[in-house]
């Protein structure tokens, strides 16, 4: 796995993410439709990252990934 995962905090872009995980673009976003992939997060214009922390979890258990459920009833964009 790249050492950027590892950096406490890190970002990841799109195509860092489709290399590390495997997954296309379009079944990314469809997944995070689904709620089976994690929330990208707006990093301003039409640009999005993912924590890299979250692709970790994913990655645990790519098959049985669920979003987490917000108590604060807060939205995350998706870009």
């Amino acid at each position: 796995m790249s050492d950027s995962i590892r950096v406490p905090g890190a970002i990841l872009r799109r195509r860092q993410v489709e290399q590390i995980v495997g997954l296309s673009r379009s079944t990314i976003y469809q997944r995070m439709k689904d709620g089976t992939f994690p929330r990208a997060i707006p990093l301003g214009g039409r640009m999005v990252g993912w924590r890299a922390s979250e692709i970790e979890l994913f990655l645990v258990d790519p098959a049985g990934y669920r979003v987490p459920s917000t108590t604060s009833g807060e939205e995350h964009g998706n870009g």
